[in-house]
């Protein structure tokens, strides 16, 4: 036994108390609670069966991916509290030619589960009622 350890376990015997550090015991680290994942993928599509494009949004901790409007997005997200339907609309026309995109969101935002799915009567009504969300 080493000196240092050999005087600890005395007075440990005699019933002194000692410091855990200088027992040469592991101090107790602070424990952070990890950031609840916010990452999501997006799609847009022309019919049910036809995939034109997705791409996938990192929220957490910070806006990544290869979404070109990540921070927009995250923050339109973060105010709508991941409810894709309460997401703020922009305020302009479109026409009313029929020729649906469905739009598509699943993963998670703030640990929460998101699976979202949308059939728009076209593409200037997706960009109306999802901001920059969709517009990748």
């Amino acid at each position: 036994m080493r000196p240092f350890t050999v005087a600890v376990a005395a007075l440990i015997a005699l019933g002194a108390s000692v410091p855990a550090q200088a027992a040469g015991a592991p101090t107790r680290a602070s424990v952070t609670a990890p950031t609840p994942k916010s990452e999501l993928f997006l799609t847009v599509a022309e019919s049910e069966d036809t995939w034109i494009r997705g791409v996938q949004l990192r929220c957490e901790p910070k806006p990544s991916g290869r979404h070109p409007h990540a921070a927009l997005a995250c923050a339109e997200i973060a105010g709508a509290a991941g409810n894709l339907n309460a997401l703020p609309r922009l305020k302009r026309p479109c026409t009313k030619k029929y020729d649906p995109v469905t739009a598509s969101a699943h993963g998670s935002h703030r640990g929460r589960g998101v699976s979202w799915v949308k059939v728009f009567p076209n593409r200037c009504e997706l960009d109306v009622a999802t901001g920059s969300v969709f517009r990748f």
